[in-house]
Formats: C-alpha cells, structure tokens, sequence
C-alpha cells in the first residue's frame, strides 16, 4: 500500500513511494540551473534598487545570487554572519520526551540517534543559510530498511524555489509542469524560514539589510585602490638637456615608467630625474577608510546587534567596554536558536516519529541549549559568607555551578600550602562538657592522661618527618600536609571533656573553700 495513514500538513495522506525517491538536483537542461551569471559584478545602486524590488515582487533570483556573492566578496560580512551562523550550529542539541511513559521515552531515545550522526550537524549548517538570505531548504533522503531513518539532507539552491503568487507565503519548488511552483512534498524538505522580521519572507533575510551598505563599501574600496595608484607613490619628472637626441628621451621615458616598480634606473649625467611629493593626501585617503568603516559598523549591527567584538578602536576590542560584549547578542542567539527548534521539530522529528511509530498527540521535543556563563567569583563569594552564617549546600550543586568535576578516587587534589588547621568543634566540646554532669577533680588527671597518646603520636609524627627533610620550607609544607591526616574527631571529644573537668574542678575548689562539700 503506497498510502500511508499519516497525514501531511495539507491534510493528505501521505505517499511513502515519493518518499524513497530522490529529489531532482538540477542540471543543464533542468529548470533548476547549478549555474548562475554575476550580478556584483558592476553593480550600481540603480540596478541595485531594481535587484530589491524584483524579489520583492517574488522574482528573487538575482537578489539570492547577489546575497551568495557578497559573502563571497565581502570579507567583514561573511565574517559576521559566519559568527552568527557557527553560534548556533554549536548550541548542544537535547531531547525531551514527551512524558515518562514508556513509549514516549521510546520515541525520544529514537531521536535523539538521529540527531547524534554527523549529517545533522551539517543539516543545521546549511540551515543557517537562511538567515542572511532569507529561508534555506534541505531534502530529506530517506533510508528504508527495519525502520524509517534520514541517510543525508542534501542543501538545496534557494533559487530553485518561489513563493507563490497569490499570498506570497507558501514556498514552491520550481517544475516544468507549474507555473507557480510545485507543492513541497510533505515530509521530503527541511524548510528553514527564520523570522528576522514581519512581512514576506523574502524580505527578512539579513543580505536584503546589508546590500546598500555592501555596495557604498564596493565603491569606496575601488575608489580608495584607483586612489593608492595615483597618490601612493610620488610625481617623478624626467628632465633632458638641449643636446638630448630621440635615444636619450626614449631612455628617459622608460626609466620614468619603470621606476615605480623596480625602484631603479640607469641614466647618463645629462639627463636627471625628480621625484615630488604631492602634498595634502591624507585627507582623501582617510575619507575612503572612514566610509569603509563605517560600513563595516553598519553591518556587524545589523548581524550581530553590536560593534563592540569586531572593531579596533578606543573603546573597542583590548578595553573594558569590549569585555562585557560578546560576539553575538543574547537575544539574537536565543531567537535564531528558537526558530531553528520550531523548523527541526516540525520537519524532522514529527516525521521520524510518524513514520517508525505513527500519529502521536504528543511528540519528543528537540531543545538547542543555550547555557549562560557562570560567575564563579560571585558564587566563591557568596558560598563563603553565607555558608559560615549556616547555609548548607550540596557539594555538588557547587561543582555543577563552576565546571569542576566530581575528583577520581586515588587522584591528587589540589590544596592551598597555606591552608589553616581545622578548626575544632566547639559543639562537640560544650555537648561534651553537658553530658560529664559527673566530672570530679580526678578527671583532670584522667584527661591528662588520655591525651598522651595522640599528642605522642602526633610528636612522634613530626620528629619522623624532620629527620627525613633537607630544609625548613621542606618540613613547613610537610607538616602541613601531616596535618590534614591526622584525626582529629577523638580529640575534639577529649577536648570537651577537658573543658568540663576544668570547669567542674574550678567549681569545685570554690564549693570547698566555701565549706560546702567534703
């Protein structure tokens, strides 16, 4: 049955035998050429004008070729929206099931297969073509064998596609046989539409924003070359005297020629060669720098949302203004991030869950994650005022929080070489001192005695240690590290008891001095 029972967004039933067919690449005779003329190329701002408002009116083919060419041509736009591009391509890509029911962990644990392989890494990639030129579509090449799974997802031209003439909303693959377009096959595309802007489609790509200022900087950066060539090297003027023959002013004329390039010359005593120097030049030179720039300025907001990260100046990158900026602004990163989950859940994976697990009311979502940098200082801070006042937090949550991973049995631990004794419990010496409620004065001696083990033990660790070190320092660090293994929990309670003998001993020389006990 070539019918499925799974219904596309047109409200049909699907057609698994289109499904395992190829779609149409293109080729000479095809209607969707692999081949297209320049239209950078001598660009003017008429013709420019005339570019905008053809794909504006839904003939876009010249506007998508000129959108290729000016990453192509333009090295700070490409640079940018290569940065807002890469940012998204590297977001983490989770899944979430859509409950905890065994078939919707099911699902997802299915997906999230998919989503792992190469191929959707570039899937995403080629994707985000659609931000500077306004949509980009992928095909789906589907494997089938003991389940339904994508093998590629070849990046298709966008100039092999309209929107349609009637709403100007609905994308069509150009074919022979439909003047408007052909329908997209359900579950065959991957149809990336980012929403730069409202409006028509074909008017939110960021090459349509950038076009005007790409082409004030072509002109600037031809003017400014054609300037270099005049005024980069200085006025060389050739002087002859009256008993000069033709030979001697042909020789003349060549060594003024190539001067400018072999920086030498070979002339006899009468013929002489000056070089001035024409002067206010800077000005001009810096005018054509300063309309680059600000180009250049005009583009990196347009596709970054700032300046700050990409030019040099004061104020710019190596400042403090430059330190709270990053490449790309948050919200722009969220959004493109949403608007690729919105085209992945749609096109890919409700598809591979209908068709390895048919319609589900409910289906896994596909998630890029965007994970905010922590402030470890502010987090060190604040653990360490606020867990002394009584705050308990879990160790692990403190590691999450600042990357540091749970330490491997057996491995070395870093430790400060100053690091200060522990401090003992008083809480366990005043528990101590309550529950002695029988303490007499023998107890002091009792206590005196039961603390000679572990300070012999501690002495006698020491005295080991110094005749096994070569200096001070040496000994300082190992009594250190000595410390941090002696037990100590024995003491504390010996301690406690201590406290409480001295304290009921104090007590009790007073009583008996007062003649009340005997």
């Amino acid at each position: 049955m070539a019918l499925s029972r799974i219904l596309g967004p047109d409200g049909q039933f699907i057609d698994l035998r289109q499904l395992e067919e190829d779609v149409d690449l293109g080729g000479l005779t095809s209607v969707r050429q692999v081949w297209h003329e320049s239209v950078a190329r001598g660009l003017t701002p008429a013709q420019l004008a005339g570019v905008l408002e053809r794909s504006a009116q839904g003939d876009a083919d010249d506007y998508l070729t000129l959108a290729e060419e000016m990453e192509e041509r333009d090295a700070h736009y490409a640079a940018v929206l290569s940065v807002r591009k890469r940012a998204v391509v590297g977001l983490p890509r989770l899944v979430e099931a859509a409950s905890e029911s065994a078939d919707h962990v099911k699902h997802a644990d299915f997906v999230r297969q998919v989503i792992r392989r190469p191929a959707t890494t570039e899937l995403v990639a080629d994707l985000t073509d659609g931000i500077g030129k306004g949509y980009s579509v992928c095909s789906i090449r589907w494997l089938r064998q003991a389940q339904w799974t994508p093998g590629e997802y070849p990046h298709m031209d966008p100039r092999w596609f309209r929107y349609d003439r009637d709403t100007g909303r609905e994308l069509r693959l150009l074919d022979p046989s439909h003047t408007d377009g052909m329908p997209l096959q359900p579950f065959a595309y991957v149809v990336h539409q980012p929403r730069i802007k409202t409006g028509l489609q074909i008017r939110a790509g960021l090459a349509r924003l950038c076009a005007f200022m790409f082409l004030c900087k072509s002109y600037a950066l031809k003017d400014w070359v054609a300037f270099a060539e005049v005024f980069g090297m200085p006025l060389r003027i050739g002087r002859y005297g009256p008993n000069a023959n033709n030979e001697d002013k042909a020789v003349l004329r060549r060594a003024l020629s190539s001067i400018g390039t072999d920086a030498a010359a070979m002339l006899s005593d009468s013929l002489k060669m000056e070089f001035h120097q024409l002067g206010n030049v800077t000005g001009g030179a810096d005018l054509y720098e300063k309309l680059c720039t600000f180009a250049d300025k005009q583009i990196s907001k347009a596709v970054l949302g700032q300046t700050g990260t990409t030019d040099t100046e004061p104020g710019g990158i190596g400042s403090g203004f430059a330190e709270v900026k990053n490449e790309i602004r948050g919200d722009i990163l969220a959004a493109d991030a949403f608007d690729l989950e919105v085209t992945l859940n749609r096109d890919l994976v409700r598809p591979l869950v209908d068709l390895n697990f048919g319609p589900q009311e409910e289906y896994p979502r596909l998630i890029l994650q965007i994970t905010e940098p922590e402030d470890v200082k502010g987090i060190a801070d604040y653990l360490k005022v606020m867990v002394p006042l009584g705050l308990e937090v879990e160790e692990k949550w403190a590691r999450d929080k600042i990357g540091a991973p749970e330490p491997a049995k057996g491995a070395k631990l870093l430790r400060s070489p100053m690091a200060a004794p522990a401090a003992l419990n008083h809480h366990v010496a005043l528990n101590a001192a309550q529950r002695a409620q029988d303490a007499t004065p023998g107890q002091v001696e009792r206590v005196s005695r039961e603390a000679d083990a572990p300070l012999d033990g501690w002495i006698d660790a020491a005295r080991r240690l110094l005749d096994q070190v070569q200096s001070l320092e040496e000994y300082r660090d190992g009594l250190l590290a000595l410390h941090a293994q002696m037990p100590t929990a024995d003491f504390q309670a010996l301690l406690g008891d201590a406290l409480t003998a001295a304290e009921l001993a104090g007590r009790y020389d007073i009583l008996a001095e007062a003649g009340q006990v005997r």
